[in-house]
C-alpha cells in the first residue's frame, strides 16, 4: 500500500518537498497537498506590484504540474488541527485525513503594530496574493499615490522598491534608530538613508506611529509619537512576521518561536516534519536553532524534508543568514554574523558614493559581511556571491586574509586562490546533483546559452 504523505502549505518549501519525494521515492508515495492559496512565491509579489510581471507569473505550480507529479492538490482548503497521536489532520470543513508522514510548511503571517487604525480600509500589509491585488485596486485611479510605509526592515524595503518603480510618492517610518536594523549596521544604514533622501523619499527613524485615522477626502493621516502628521492615500504595514502555528496548538509538537526541527527537518514526532518560515532549525555559525524566513532557506528545508520523507537520509548542514535587497537602486546585502561585536573587521566606507563594505573575521575565516553600493561596485563584481560561497564552505583563507586587508575589492582572487570554487562544485544538498524545478509557466522551457567566458573561467579552477 502506498505511503500516505500530506503536505500543508503551498510555498517553496512545499513544492520543493514534493519534487524531492518524487525524485527519491518514485511514484509509490501518495501525496496530498493542502493549501489555502494557490502555490506561489511570495518573493515574486513585489514584481507583480511593480508591474513587471502579471499575477500568474507569481505561481509556482498549476493543475497540470500537480497531475504530472500525481499530487492530490486541494487548493483553497485549510487545516484547522494536527493530531500527532492519531496521525491525522482536521480540515476547516470538519473532515479528517490520516497520514503516515506529514510536512507542515504553513509559512508565516504579518504582525501589525499595536496602534489604532490598522484595521481601516487602505491600511494593510503586503504579504499575500489578495493583499497585492488590494493595493493595485486601491491605487488604480490615482496618478501618483502617496504611500506611507510603516517598518523599514528587509520585507518593507522589498515592497518599497516595487512602489518606487511605479514612481509613487513614498515616506518610510521606522521605530528603530536606523533603517534595516536587522540587516545592516549603523554605517551601512547611513548609506541607505542618504540614498533615499537624494531620491526624495521621506525617512523618519527612531519614532513610532501613534495612530492612523481617516482624513478628509478619503485619505489617511499617520500621526507619529513626536507629533508629526503624515498624509497618505495608503498605509502599508511591514512591522514583522510570526510563524503560523495555530494548527498545532495543544498537539504536543515542540515549538519555540516556530516549530523546532532537527537536521532532517523532523519535529519531536519522527514522522512529522516542518520546513520554511514555520520551522526553527539548524543554521551556520551558531549552535542555536533559528528561523531564517527567506526563500532560499525554505527551498533547502523542502528538499531536505522531502528526501527524508521518501526514505533517502539527508542531514542539513544549516542555513546561512543572508539578506540581499535592492533599495531603489542601491544594492545592499548582509551575511552570517554580520553584527558580531567580537569579530575582527575590515571596513571601507565612502559616504559620498554610498559605498560600504565590512568583512568580519574569526581567525582566518570570514564569518560575516555587509555590502552597500551601486551595481558597478556590488552586484556586477559578483563579490556578494563569492563571499556567500566562502561562508557556506567555512573556508580558512590563510594568507588571503592579509591580501584582502590590502585589496578589499579583489575578493575574486582570494575566492579562487583559496579553492572555494572547487569546494562548492563538490557540494550537494541531497547527495545528488541538483535538478531544475519541474514547473515552468505555460510549460515553456527556459533557454540559456553557455558563453565562451564560462570556459575561460572554468580553466582557472
Amino acid at each position: 500500500m502506498a505511503t500516505q504523505h500530506i503536505i500543508i502549505g503551498g510555498g517553496p518549501a512545499a513544492t520543493n518537498a514534493i519534487e524531492s519525494i518524487r525524485e527519491f521515492g518514485g511514484d509509490e508515495p501518495s501525496i496530498i497537498l493542502i493549501s489555502d492559496e494557490p502555490a506561489h512565491s511570495r518573493m515574486a509579489l513585489p514584481y507583480w506590484l511593480a508591474g513587471k510581471i502579471p499575477e500568474k507569473h507569481t505561481h509556482t505550480a498549476d493543475d497540470a504540474y500537480f497531475q504530472k507529479l500525481n499530487v492530490d492538490a486541494r487548493i483553497g482548503t485549510r487545516v484547522s488541527q494536527v493530531d500527532p497521536a492519531n496521525n491525522s489532520i482536521t480540515l476547516d470543513d470538519g473532515s479528517q485525513l490520516e497520514f503516515e508522514k506529514l510536512l507542515i510548511a504553513t509559512g508565516s503571517s504579518p504582525v501589525n503594530p499595536p496602534v489604532s487604525g490598522t484595521d481601516l480600509p487602505g491600511v494593510q500589509p503586503l504579504w499575500s496574493l489578495a493583499d497585492t491585488q488590494s493595493v493595485l485596486d486601491a491605487t488604480a485611479s490615482l496618478e501618483k499615490p502617496h504611500v506611507v510605509l510603516v517598518g523599514a526592515g528587509f520585507i518593507g524595503f522589498i515592497v518599497l522598491n516595487a512602489m518606487f518603480k511605479r514612481h509613487w510618492d513614498l515616506t518610510v517610518v521606522e521605530r528603530e534608530s536606523q533603517v534595516l536594523p536587522r540587516m545592516l549596521d549603523r554605517d551601512g544604514a547611513s548609506c541607505v538613508e542618504a540614498h533615499l533622501s537624494k531620491l526624495g523619499i521621506g525617512v523618519h527613524t527612531g519614532v513610532s506611529v501613534q495612530k492612523i485615522q481617516e482624513a478628509d477626502g478619503g485619505g489617511k493621516t499617520v500621526e507619529l509619537e513626536n507629533g508629526t502628521q503624515l498624509s497618505a492615500d495608503m498605509v502599508i504595514l511591514a512591522t514583522g512576521i510570526q510563524a503560523n502555528l495555530g494548527l498545532i496548538e495543544n498537539s504536543g509538537i515542540e515549538t519555540d518561536q516556530a516549530i523546532l526541527v532537527n537536521d532532517q527537518m523532523q519535529t519531536n514526532f519522527p514522522n512529522i516534519y516542518a520546513a520554511g518560515d514555520v520551522a526553527q532549525g539548524p543554521i551556520l555559525y551558531n549552535d542555536q536553532p533559528q528561523i531564517h524566513a527567506i526563500q532560499t532557506t525554505a527551498v533547502d528545508h523542502g528538499r531536505v524534508a522531502g528526501a527524508n520523507m521518501a526514505g533517502h537520509e539527508v542531514h542539513y548542514p544549516g542555513s546561512l543568514l543572508m539578506n540581499v535587497a535592492d533599495v531603489c537602486g542601491l544594492q545592499t546585502a548582509s551575511f552570517g554574523n554580520w553584527n558580531d561585536s567580537q569579530a575582527h573587521n575590515m571596513t571601507i566606507h565612502n559616504s559620498d558614493e554610498n559605498i560600504y563594505r565590512k568583512l568580519l573575521w574569526t581567525g582566518d575565516q570570514i564569518t560575516g559581511a555587509i555590502f552597500t553600493g551601486y551595481a558597478n561596485d556590488v552586484g556586477m563584481l559578483t563579490d556578494i556571491g563569492m563571499v556567500k560561497g566562502i561562508l557556506q564552505t567555512h573556508t580558512s583563507l590563510g594568507k588571503w586574509k592579509a591580501f584582502l586587508e590590502e585589496n578589499p575589492f579583489d575578493i575574486r582572487r582570494a575566492y579562487i586562490g583559496a579553492g572555494v570554487a572547487q569546494k562548492l562544485i563538490g557540494v550537494t544538498l541531497t547527495g545528488q546533483a541538483s535538478r531544475p524545478r519541474g514547473f515552468h509557466f505555460d510549460g515553456t522551457t527556459p533557454k540559456a546559452k553557455v558563453s565562451a567566458a564560462h570556459a575561460t573561467f572554468m580553466e582557472t579552477m
